[in-house]
């Protein structure tokens, strides 16, 4: 996977370099467009960046399947030493008895009665002692020193680890599912500004045509004018027809270049970045996608933000895992290598010394009022509410697609018709300029013509980039917008 993105990058960075060539050269086709909107997002950056978090959460998932190592070291200082007893001790003492084969303890005898002395408390008086001096019980705990190595396997912990890194995996699925819904926006919005510059350029070199129509009619209309053919009405008339074409060649000069700002903001570029698009000029927009039949199975496996609830829901599911495996008994392995100093294996001495020790360690819980299992209910809860939301996804997909083709196949009957009229209108026109050449049609009449050839033009322009943006969004809904070569 990590070679497979580092491909996806190199390949990205040339292809923004090949259209900053492009860009330097004065034509940037639309897959430029793309590839450089795609790599100077920055939301697609901090999708990016996601994905690198969810994968590095689930390799951290993984690690709790291993042993884990810990060394752990401390020291402490004591202002006083410790004592075991408060003073010297007197000990009494046995001899052993050959009669009773027994030791019996050395008491004081009185030599009158023969009867072992007594204190005035009722305590036998012993005859010998053994000194246990105070000093021999008071050791050096000034400076203490500890350290452990400890090794500790997770054996069984009721599912949770599995859970765990199954949680993690779909996290890291969604965080690449969202990027990708991401992607798809953004080639979605650079369509849409790509194609609105080519339309206003086509409508800007359209205006200047019928400007030049105009003015050319503005001509005749002042020589015949001169010639006493024409009167002063009419040429006023035509030139508020100049003087309105005038006006319009402004106001989509001014939109095609706030359409090229937008485009090239998208694409990461300066605002006032001027370029060329490789569709400008063009005469024909047709797309080649046609409205077909939709297979809906196929559009729910491709469309990202169905997939990302699929995968929400299952890491929904595996939270109820974890909040079962709360309820579950667990088993843990633990060995460990401790030192102290000072140590007391061989009495108390004041150097290091260390053994080891293995055992395990089992949880078995037994009561806690309900809490976790009320916990697990909750978790299945949000999952079962993530299977709805997928259920009413999916019935919106399915009316958003239906939309979308109907609209597409709308958009094919509109461009049919505004074809077929910009045909007529061309004709219409021609027709209304040789009848005024000849003497045969008046000025309005051509003007009527002149109008109706700029709407038909209009008309099928933005039919033509209408059909172009059913095309994008009808792939995008169902799924199959194809952007693997721009990313």
């Amino acid at each position: 996977m990590m070679l497979k993105n580092i491909k996806r990058y190199l390949s990205l960075v040339v292809t923004a370099a090949v259209a900053t060539c492009a860009i330097a050269q004065g034509t940037v086709t639309l897959d430029s467009c793309r590839s450089m909107a795609l790599q100077n997002n920055k939301e697609l950056r901090q999708a990016e960046v996601k994905i690198l978090g969810a994968s590095y959460q689930r390799k951290e998932a993984a690690a709790a399947y291993l042993p884990s190592v810990d060394l752990e070291a401390s020291y402490l200082y004591n202002s006083r030493k410790l004592s075991m007893v408060a003073e010297d001790q007197l000990l009494p003492t046995k001899s052993f008895n050959l009669q009773t084969q027994q030791y019996d303890f050395n008491l004081a005898v009185n030599p009158m009665t023969g009867e072992p002395i007594t204190t005035p408390s009722g305590q036998y008086v012993p005859s010998t002692v053994a000194l246990l001096p105070k000093s021999a019980l008071t050791f050096n705990i000034h400076n203490i020193f500890a350290g452990a190595i400890t090794v500790t396997q997770p054996l069984y912990m009721g599912g949770k680890i599995k859970a765990m890194n199954e949680l993690t995996r779909y996290a890291e699925d969604l965080a690449r599912q969202m990027r990708d819904s991401r992607v798809e926006d953004v080639i979605y919005d650079v369509d849409a500004a790509y194609w609105q510059v080519v339309s206003l350029k086509a409508k800007e070199d359209l205006a200047e045509s019928y400007l030049n129509l105009v003015e050319s009619l503005d001509k005749d209309v002042k020589r015949m004018l001169e010639q006493g053919v024409a009167t002063r009405a009419t040429l006023l008339s035509v030139d508020v027809k100049v003087n309105e074409a005038q006006v319009d060649l402004t106001r989509v000069r001014n939109g095609v270049v706030l359409s090229r700002m937008l485009l090239a903001q998208l694409c990461g570029l300066p605002v006032n970045t001027v370029m060329t698009l490789a569709d400008e000029g063009r005469e024909d927009f047709e797309p080649t996608l046609r409205p077909t039949e939709i297979d809906m199975e196929h559009v729910y496996k491709t469309r990202h933000d169905l997939q990302s609830l699929e995968l929400a829901t299952r890491i929904y599911e595996e939270k109820a895992n974890v909040a079962r495996s709360e309820m579950m008994p667990q088993v843990v392995a633990i060995g460990a290598f401790h030192m102290t100093n000072p140590n007391t294996y061989n009495g108390f001495e004041n150097r290091f010394a260390g053994a080891f020790s293995i055992g395990a360690m089992v949880k078995v819980p037994l009561w806690h009022w309900g809490g976790p299992q009320n916990k697990y209910k909750a978790a299945l809860t949000e999952a079962m509410v993530k299977r709805l939301e997928i259920d009413d996804a999916k019935d919106k997909i399915a009316l958003q697609v239906s939309q979308a083709n109907y609209r597409m196949q709308e958009s094919w009957k509109t461009y049919e018709m505004t074809r077929a009229n910009l045909e007529k209108a061309e004709e219409n026109l021609r027709i209304a300029q040789v009848a005024f050449t000849e003497g045969m049609a008046t000025t309005d009449e051509v003007l009527t013509a002149q109008t109706a050839w700029v709407k038909a033009n209009s008309e099928n322009i933005d039919a033509q980039i209408d059909l172009r943006m059913c095309d994008v969004y009808l792939s995008k809904v169902t799924g199959n917008l194809n952007w693997n070569t721009a990313y």
